[in-house]
C-alpha cells in the first residue's frame, strides 16, 4: 500500500507513524554519537478557572515531566517520543497562533492541546539541539 493510500485510510493519526524518521536525525556522521537536546514545556493557553495549570507555567523535560497533568502528560509522551529520536510532525499550522519552528540544528517547536474539554490547554514544546 502506498503511503498517500494509506493515509487516506487511516486518517491524520496515522500521520504521525508515516512521517519518515531516519538515523540521520539522532547521530552524526562524522562522530557517530547521538545528539543531545534539551526540552521545554510551556503552557501557551490556558483558561484562567483552570484547576491544573495557568498559562505560563514552565517545566523541563523531563525532570519536572512529573508535575504535568495527567491527561496532557497523555497527549505529550508521542511528541517527545519522535522529538527525543530527532523526528518532527511535518504540518505546519502556517498563518495560526500554533505555527512551529521546524530546524533540524537548532530549535523546534511542537503544540499539543490537553484533551480534558474543561481546560482549554495548549503547552508548546521546545527542543534544542545542545552537541
Amino acid at each position: 500500500m502506498k503511503r498517500r493510500e494509506f493515509l487516506e485510510r487511516a486518517g491524520c493519526g496515522a500521520a504521525c507513524f508515516a512521517a519518515p524518521m531516519t538515523s540521520e536525525a539522532t547521530y552524526t556522521p562524522e562522530q557517530g554519537q547521538r545528539r543531545r537536546y534539551e526540552f521545554e514545556i510551556e503552557i501557551v493557553e490556558a483558561r484562567e478557572d483552570t484547576w491544573c495549570h495557568a498559562k505560563g507555567d514552565k517545566f523541563k523535560y523531563p525532570g519536572e515531566y512529573g508535575q504535568i497533568c495527567t491527561w496532557l502528560r497523555g497527549s505529550m509522551d508521542k511528541f517527545l517520543s519522535a522529538m527525543e529520536q530527532g523526528g518532527e510532525l511535518p504540518w505546519r499550522y502556517e498563518g495560526t497562533p500554533y505555527e512551529k519552528v521546524i530546524d533540524p540544528d537548532g530549535l523546534t517547536t511542537e503544540f499539543v492541546r490537553c484533551p480534558d474539554p474543561t481546560a482549554d490547554l495548549v503547552a508548546k514544546i521546545t527542543k534544542t539541539r545542545v552537541t
